[in-house]
């Protein structure tokens, strides 16, 4: 009887911003192992779409360890001394066995202290594990840094196509079945990495409808006619401040180096002239305030600088205190991390009147606290699920505070807030606002743009700010687009490849 392969999968997912000043740690990590990982089965994720490929093609599925965080600031040493360990331990529980190739679903923009490219050291340990025939592929959020010491260790990758992201699963997916045929195929694989130095942020990265998304349908059409296996426009996250911080091209194929290089070459040069377009385009608060008065319907105002989703800390009252100062008699629905305020409401219970302060409470040198006199409206867990992926979300003991015409949401946990989950789950719908303050940069467009009258992007500091000369990178590459007058650009492919 012939033996199936066994594909070995592990998952590790994070992205940071180097700006936030709280380090993120070890029980920020939802931790699943072995069969436990079966939970993301039918979801909106990575390993939601390469499990039930992977199965169609026969293979035995090895399952190793799931580890998932919301974004955050830089992991804390110690932290990533054991997740690292932990991960290594799996993966080396797993190949012991006897395995044929493996799956590794990554986010690509981690940073630790001490290991500025964790995906690249975790992807080194695993090819010294499983050894140089073993076919690795991974899946890449196209918000990764995508570095040199990651591509020498893969045969393949799959990287998202979306921007607000949908395909988690079909990324998943892709990449299942690029591994499929790597291994049944015997595969040569090469891929041509072409390196952009520009940071890109704004409107126009919305794939649905900007010029980046013009951008990825060209890398589509050769995934899909045949010319590459896989192919994709990563555009990092400019808030990891790492050493290979940038926007780069990727093309795989199936041993045709000339074919990677050009193609790698050409979408990159389409590319380049687009960086002033995808730029933030802000206005300020005080202008935005004058304007949201005039305007009949529902507005949006974007706090893109304090971004949860980005990795930043979630605790800036700044709008809610201009709204306040200025006396709006909008109704305004906004939230705030803030665990001190949280507390002082499951303390107090639902109708007290509670004087606490809010904002400031993580990242003090940016916000600061605004006081306010709320009644506690509702109390909770702090628990929900997120719309698109359907994975879980903690924020921890939660309350609903009030106070004129405010409706504020307070977490004791910084978590994603880039959808209508936590507004929901606390009993509250948008629609029924004036103002509504979304921590985002960007939502699916039906969620907030499909129905208000204005979206408003917020020009105000944050450690997830879209002014990136604003940020203070250090440690990137430089020069840069747009930390840097005058930056050239003059494509040089690099190629990597591997025979399975």
């Amino acid at each position: 009887m012939t033996r199936r392969p066994r594909i070995l999968i592990v998952e590790c997912m994070q992205e940071i911003s180097s700006f936030n000043p709280l380090q993120s740690g070890y029980d920020d990590f939802h931790i699943e192992r072995g069969e436990e990982m079966l939970s993301q089965d039918g979801l909106n994720t990575g390993l939601g779409g390469a499990l039930p490929v992977l199965r169609a093609a026969g293979y035995d599925i090895v399952l190793t360890m799931s580890a998932r965080a919301g974004s955050g600031g830089l992991l804390a040493a110690a932290s990533w001394k054991r997740l690292s360990g932990e991960l290594v331990d799996a993966i080396k529980a797993g190949a012991a066995g006897g395995i044929d190739a493996v799956y590794f679903s990554l986010h690509g923009a981690m940073g630790a202290d001490g290991e500025l490219d964790p995906e690249g050291w975790l992807l080194q340990e695993t090819r010294r594990i499983v050894g140089e025939a073993i076919p690795i592929v991974i899946s890449l959020d196209l918000h990764g840094i995508l570095t040199d010491r990651m591509l020498k260790q893969v045969n393949g990758l799959a990287i998202y196509h979306t921007y607000p992201h949908v395909d988690f699963a079909d990324t998943g997916e892709r990449a299942a079945r690029l591994l499929v045929r790597i291994l049944d195929e015997k595969l040569k694989t090469t891929i041509a990495r072409v390196v952009i130095p520009a940071l890109v942020r704004g409107d126009e990265c919305i794939t649905k409808s900007g010029c980046y998304g013009d951008c990825i349908r060209e890398a589509q059409r050769i995934e899909r006619d045949g010319t590459a296996l896989a192919a994709g426009i990563m555009i990092g996250n400019p808030f990891t401040d790492v050493p290979e911080l940038c926007c780069q091209v990727l093309v795989c194929t199936a041993g045709e180096e000339a074919t990677a290089k050009a193609e790698a070459v050409r979408i990159a040069e389409e590319f380049w002239p687009l960086r002033f377009r995808m730029q933030g385009k802000f206005i300020s608060l005080e202008r935005a305030i004058a304007q949201a008065e005039t305007i009949k319907g529902p507005v949006i105002f974007t706090d893109a600088a304090d971004a949860t989703s980005s990795g930043a800390t979630g605790d800036s009252a700044i709008i809610i205190d201009g709204l306040h100062r200025a006396d709006t008699r909008k109704r305004v629905l906004a939230q705030i991390v803030d665990p001190h305020a949280a507390a002082a409401a499951h303390k107090a219970g639902v109708g007290a009147t509670i004087d606490v302060t809010l904002g400031g409470a993580i990242d003090p040198k940016r916000f600061k606290p605004m006081r306010v006199k709320a009644t506690v409206k509702l109390l909770s867990d702090g628990k929900a699920r997120l719309e698109t992926m359907k994975t879980g979300l903690d924020a921890g003991p939660t309350a609903v505070l009030t106070f004129g015409t405010f409706t504020v949401v307070v977490f004791s946990k910084t978590l994603s807030l880039f959808d209508r989950a936590m507004y929901y789950a606390n009993g509250l719908d948008p629609r029924d606002f004036d103002v509504i303050v979304v921590k985002s940069p960007h939502t699916e467009y039906h969620m907030y743009d499909q129905w208000v009258a204005k979206n408003f992007n917020i020009d105000i500091p944050g450690a997830t700010s879209a002014n990136l000369p604003t940020l203070g990178h250090t440690i990137c590459a430089r020069p840069m687009y747009p930390l840097d007058p005058n930056v050239e650009f003059h494509p040089r492919p690099v190629t990597y490849t591997r025979q399975a």
